[in-house]
This record gives structure tokens, C-alpha cells and sequence, in this order.
């Protein structure tokens, strides 16, 4: 962004394009480095794209960032040698200072730069500083005009990090929570109300995981509806409390989307993933939100956790469906690199697929 916009382009790709067509379309661009985001739903078609870009532009420098392949950075370059740099952690800084590096300007030297793994001229891996978690006041509000936006959802973040501790997901790492401040989120809620968009969905972990922030948010969404825009939200419903139901029950239908993962109904399956809470007020609370009658809510459950059997799952999904949920989705357990899960695997027989998105196939109790 800003001074750089020149020398960098943005290209988006889906995975319902063909590889050849995504490898002509970043052929004829010339460039002199391409950078990936890399993600579970993505990862099989960045690599095989990247080694044939590589063979067809052997100088061009190709970047890998994002969070599967943050938490074995070494690993990656060991095992992929047409990939030349790695970004670890958060993005952002580390992309625009690397970016100033290879225009001559900022950094002097490439190890000078926090968040980089890359290999040394012996092709051993080799780490910079770690990249501390960014303010999230200088997160660069990435849209300017919403030509091209206009049938797509609109994602925004006013924070980040969780507090809570779910083995299975990689927001348990980030324990620290970060908070936009809300005079930037209010005049960001603007811009989307202002341009009547129809869906802005808040990539927030816990949204209401600091009750204040959350409060605010939905108080000044409600007073400021457009009538049009609807914002959906994933929250922690036993955080819910009577005032905030209330504030809730007086917004326009269609206003507000509510995920809910409740996961398991297992107190014993809770507690090995890592929720210490007490699953009957979030499953009173989910009743409470549904009973309202205005609020789309989405409840998901996941299987193949820890100590649910069959017959534990089955109990699990009765609880979850009996709720009458406007949706409800049922995910199976993702074995995510770098989370604690994956450390557990063998303690509970996790036995999940090698290849991405490293879904579970058995274990201990199925």
C-alpha cells in the first residue's frame, strides 16, 4: 500500500480456476517475486503452482506466508526448494519492510528484517528476529471504494488474538488480546453502512470475548442500521448476558448473524480441548438468542474430539439440534500444525490425514 502500490500487484485466484491458468496469469505479469498466503483450503494448489513457476521463471523469488506455513517454516523450506523465503507471524510489517528492503529503501539487510526463515548460502534455514504482534490501531483499513465488492462478503477484524484455549485452533496461540480502538471501527462501519454492503462478516476469534468492545459494536450498529447491511459475528454465548440479550432483542431482523461453536456437549471432550467452561449456560444462552426471533444464529459441532464416543456424539448432536438454530454445522476435528492438538494426537489415538486439511480419520473412541 501506499508509496509501493506501484511496484506491487494484487492477484486473486480461486480454486475453481485451472493451475495453468493461475501459472499463465502470474507468467505474464513478469514479476520479479511472488508471495503466497497460505492456508489449509489452499496449500495443495499454492505448492504446485509455485514449483512450476519456478521451473518456467527460475529467478523469480517466491514467498510463502500465513498460518500453515508459520509453525514449521524450516520444515518448509527443507521440503520444497523452489521456495526461497518463509514470513512467520503476522504479516503485515514484515511484508511492507521486505518490500522497502528489495526497492533499496528501509532495511540494509534482509536479516535486519523481524519474521523472515530463509535459506543461507549453505542452504541451511536460517530465522531473523520474531515478529512482535502488531498495534492493531496501524492495521491499514484495506478498503477505499467497494467497486468490484458488490455481491462479495465483506471482511473486517476489530481484533485479535483469544483468550480461551482450544487445542484445536490455532487462535489458542495468541492468548494476548488486541483491540482496533472504536472511534477507527466506527468510522470504518460507516464506510460499509454508507455503501449499503450487503454482508460484513467480523473475522474477530471471540468477538465478545471483551464484553465492552463487543457491546459497543452492536449498540452503535443498531442505532446506525441502514436498513440493508447485515453483520455477522462469531461469539462465546455463555459470555452473554442479560443486558447485551436485551440491546440484541431490539435490533431489525436480518441485522446480526451469530455463530456459536459449541463443539461438543461432553463436559469430559470440553475439557481435553482445552474449554474449561460449563457447556449448560452456553447451550441456555445459545435457547436465549434463538428465542429472540430477530438474530440468524449458527451453531457448530465438531466430531472425532477427544473422549466422545458414538454414542457421546449422538448425545452431543440431539443437545445442539434440539436448540433449533437457523443453522447448524457439523465440521470434523482439523489436526492444525503448531496447535496443541497436534501435540496431543497420540495421547488421545488421533489419527489424522497427512495431507492438508489434516482431517481426523480415527481415534481412540471412534
Amino acid at each position: 500500500a501506499g508509496k509501493y502500490e506501484e511496484d506491487i500487484e494484487l492477484a486473486e485466484y480461486t480454486i475453481n480456476h485451472q493451475k495453468e491458468e493461475i501459472l499463465a496469469g502470474i507468467y505474464r505479469k513478469k514479476p520479479d517475486v511472488v508471495g503466497f498466503s497460505c492456508y489449509i483450503w489452499n496449500i495443495e494448489y499454492v505448492l504446485d503452482v509455485a514449483e512450476n513457476l519456478k521451473k518456467i521463471c527460475p529467478q523469480v523469488e517466491i514467498i510463502l506466508g500465513g498460518p500453515e506455513v508459520s509453525y514449521d517454516a524450516e520444515k518448509v523450506l527443507q521440503r520444497y526448494p523452489f521456495v526461497d523465503l518463509v514470513m512467520v507471524g503476522e504479516g503485515e510489517n514484515t511484508f511492507r519492510e521486505y518490500a522497502a528492503f528489495l526497492l533499496g529503501e528501509g532495511a540494509e539487510k534482509r536479516s535486519d528484517i523481524a519474521g523472515l526463515c530463509y535459506r543461507k548460502e549453505d542452504g541451511k534455514a536460517v530465522f531473523t528476529a520474531p515478529r512482535m504482534p502488531m498495534k492493531m490501531d496501524d492495521l491499514v483499513f484495506p478498503y477505499r471504494d467497494m467497486s468490484g465488492f458488490e455481491n462479495r462478503i465483506v471482511y473486517y477484524e476489530s481484533s485479535r488474538g483469544c483468550p480461551f484455549s482450544c487445542s484445536y485452533c490455532l487462535s489458542s496461540i495468541d492468548k494476548t488480546v488486541r483491540l482496533r480502538s472504536l472511534d477507527l471501527v466506527f468510522d470504518e462501519l460507516d464506510f460499509f453502512l454508507k455503501n449499503r454492503v450487503k454482508q460484513v462478516k467480523f473475522v474477530d476469534r471471540t468477538f465478545n470475548c471483551n464484553h465492552k468492545h463487543a457491546y459497543k459494536i452492536w449498540e452503535y450498529i443498531k442505532e446506525h442500521d441502514n436498513g440493508v447491511t447485515n453483520f455477522h459475528f462469531e461469539i462465546c454465548a455463555d459470555l452473554l448476558d442479560e443486558g447485551t440479550l436485551g440491546l440484541l432483542a431490539t435490533a431489525r431482523k436480518g441485522l446480526f448473524q451469530m455463530e456459536i461453536g459449541v463443539q461438543s456437549a461432553n463436559p469430559e471432550t470440553l475439557a481435553a480441548g482445552g474449554r474449561k467452561e460449563n457447556v449448560d449456560p452456553l447451550l441456555f444462552n445459545t435457547e436465549k438468542l434463538v428465542a429472540l426471533g430477530n438474530i440468524h444464529t449458527h451453531v457448530d459441532l465438531i466430531a472425532g474430539l477427544p473422549h466422545e464416543s458414538y454414542a457421546l456424539f449422538k448425545r452431543s448432536f440431539d443437545k445442539v439440534y434440539s436448540l433449533k438454530a437457523d443453522a447448524m454445522q457439523l465440521g470434523f476435528l482439523k489436526v492444525l500444525k503448531g496447535t496443541p492438538m497436534e501435540a496431543q494426537a497420540v495421547k488421545y489415538g488421533i489419527v489424522a490425514r497427512d495431507r492438508a486439511p489434516y482431517e481426523v480419520i480415527a481415534t481412540d473412541d471412534i
